[in-house]
């Protein structure tokens, strides 16, 4: 279905039937908008197929409801194919399952982003482009993230580039 389904499905089929060798890592699933589901594994990958019921578009359509007819009949709008956090999270769950942490933790992320509008998003990973903000300016960002959009998880990831890039000399004014 998409470029992430594939890459999760090739990294089901290399682990095969084994048991991930760490379960210790969770999915942080503290939000208030988060659909309630068992945990979920790697043999419930792809999630589009075998639990069609979980995927949902933001609008709240059923995956089912997305067809070519009902976007011919308008009936489907350009958000409806957007991804929602609380999928993310779950192929996050999925990934963590097969043992692969740092695509959980991608996901997280990805997950975070949804809520940021595309313009906003945009601005903010130029933003991260050597010699284009100050450190002031990259930790502007880092709270806008935590205390706007409720993305720790790439706060925490400004604040990092912020302190990295003024110790490589890489802020507006060091060039």
């Amino acid at each position: 279905m998409s470029e992430i389904d594939d890459l999760v499905a090739k990294i089901v089929q290399q682990i095969g039937g084994t048991e991930a060798a760490d379960q210790t890592t969770a999915t942080p699933t503290s939000t208030a908008t988060q659909t309630q589901h068992a945990a979920l594994s790697k043999q419930d990958y792809p999630l589009y197929s075998k639990h069609p019921e979980l995927v949902h578009s933001p609008s709240g359509k059923a995956l089912n409801d997305i067809t070519l007819d009902n976007v011919l009949n308008d009936d489907i709008k350009a958000n409806d194919l957007r991804i929602t956090p609380d999928t993310l999270r779950m192929q996050g769950e999925v990934a963590n399952d097969a043992g692969r942490d740092a695509v959980q933790r991608n996901f997280q992320r990805a997950s975070e982003l949804t809520s940021i509008p595309d313009d906003r998003l945009l601005e903010m990973y130029n933003a991260l482009r050597p010699y284009r903000s100050t450190k002031a300016e990259l930790l502007a960002i880092s709270a806008e993230l935590k205390d706007k959009y409720h993305a720790p998880v790439n706060a925490g990831w400004f604040a990092e580039a912020a302190d990295y890039y003024e110790s490589r000399k890489k802020l507006k004014g060091d060039n």
